[in-house]
């Protein structure tokens, strides 16, 4: 059977964070699929670990390919897959599988061998010796969105160990930073634990922590090549793909460019660790500022009403913040209020509330602080947030200003969570002047559908 490969036609050499180069080949068969065609596209939503190597029946390929095979078990543990490929034609693949291992052959294998005549698709990866059309061993693990996250090529003489295989693939999916004696079994390094005033990460100097949560803490620093002040929000290591995923919704609310939002200067991985450039806001947390009581009328007016026109921009970029609360508030000396960590929380889905983070931690016995108490009851049922979500929670913000205390108090977590499911605005409502009672009675609704009041229209009846 003739090989018919189609590669993406790149030019430049594959790099890792870039595009894994896409393939469609034949390939041989294997225990789980009688399938003969294999593409990139098959291994969506899983790692792949994909191996070139020169020849069948080569000295050193059966026993990496067998090692590997002994070891499927492991990998597909992991929620990952494994392909061979070489230049070598399909029935060439099939009889070396055939043929036992005291006569140089597979003897079987656990995984398909994919064939690439043309070798075309080992130039896109970089390992072709076109005067001889083989490849050479390279290594390449590729992530469940198609994104290369690691390579080595390796001489024609040297195998490549499995468990080396394995233990680096564990090190990708922790999601952490990996020494060289690390194991699956031992901690990957917490860079929030060993970054300190003038430590220098990528182009950023860190001058002082300025505060910490559950997902890592963020530094005052100096930009040294812009020459600027900035905020750097640095992750801890988390669950696989964690950090990722909230990167991912950094670069959403990136394009959004409000006086009212704080503005996301970049997203970087330096040095394998995972941040978020923000503006430097110099000012106070909401929750601090109501830490010393209730605030007049006219400063909640001028509070409420910034919040809900940088929130307004926001939901017109169809960027949702899913996590708004006093301290994501930053106030500044003049009075201007920013809206801070946009969708760094909590927008991924939820499996259960429970499963939300420490800042749900009781600072005294009236209730507890964090995320839930500003929850809507749709979060609590571990759907996704949406713009309603964020105007019922600046309605629960409203009220906790004028009033001085929070709208959802409980001595537990599940006592919150059923305050906020039985929420009665025309409560609220009574305890508050206009325009505050017309937002409180509006917003705080427990059906979704039927909470009356944009953002825009929050900051109109504030003005």
């Amino acid at each position: 059977m003739a090989t018919q490969s189609k590669t993406a036609g790149r030019t430049a050499p594959v790099m890792v964070g870039s595009r894994a180069p896409d393939f469609t080949l034949p390939c041989t068969a294997w225990p789980d699929t009688a399938e003969r065609i294999v593409r990139l596209d098959d291994y969506r939503d899983r790692w792949l670990v994909l191996i070139f190597y020169p020849r069948d029946f080569s000295m050193v390929c059966p026993t990496e390919l067998t090692a590997l095979s002994v070891q499927y078990d492991e990998f597909t543990r992991r929620d990952c897959d494994i392909l061979g490929v070489s230049t070598d034609s399909v029935a060439s693949h099939q009889k070396w599988i055939a043929t036992p291992r005291n006569q140089g052959g597979l003897g079987g294998l656990s995984f398909p061998l994919a064939s690439d005549e043309s070798g075309e698709v080992c130039l896109a990866y970089g390992v072709l010796v076109p005067r001889q059309n083989v490849a050479l061993r390279g290594l390449f693990i590729i992530d469940p969105n198609g994104v290369l996250q690691y390579q080595v090529v390796h001489n024609l003489s040297v195998g490549r160990r499995s468990e080396e295989v394995v233990r680096v693939l564990d090190g990708l999916q922790t999601g952490g930073l990996c020494p060289e004696s690390w194991s699956r079994d031992a901690p990957v390094l917490d860079p929030t634990r060993v970054l300190r005033g003038g430590s220098v990460v990528g182009q950023y100097r860190i001058e002082e922590e300025l505060g910490s949560g559950a997902f890592g803490v963020v530094y005052r620093a100096k930009d040294l090549t812009l020459e600027r002040q900035v905020a750097l929000k640095v992750f801890r290591p988390g669950p696989a793909g964690s950090p990722r995923r909230m990167l991912d919704e950094a670069r959403a609310a990136a394009a959004l460019n409000h006086p009212n939002v704080c503005t996301i200067h970049a997203v970087d991985e330096n040095d394998g660790i995972s941040m978020i450039v923000m503006e430097h806001v110099n000012g106070r947390p909401l929750d601090d500022i109501l830490s010393g009581g209730r605030l007049g009328a006219d400063e909640v007016k001028g509070i409420g009403r910034q919040i809900a026109l940088g929130m307004s921009a926001a939901h017109a970029g169809h960027v949702v913040h899913g996590d708004l609360k006093p301290a994501n508030i930053m106030v500044t000396t003049e009075g201007l209020a920013k809206v801070m960590d946009f969708g760094l929380a909590h927008r991924k889905q939820r499996s259960s509330p429970m499963h939300e983070t420490g800042d749900w931690a009781t600072v005294d016995p009236s209730g507890l602080s964090g995320t839930p108490a500003y929850m809507s009851p749709e979060q609590t049922r571990s759907e996704p947030a949406s713009p309603e979500s964020d105007v019922f929670s600046l309605g629960l913000m409203l009220y906790e200003m004028l009033a001085g205390q929070k709208a959802i108090r409980g001595d537990n977590l599940l006592d919150v969570l059923r305050q906020i499911d039985a929420i009665d605005g025309e409560r609220y409502a009574s305890e508050v002047p206009e325009p505050f009672a017309t937002i409180l009675r509006k917003t705080l609704v427990a059906d979704v559908r039927q909470r009356e009041l944009s953002m825009n229209e929050i900051a109109e009846l504030l003005e």
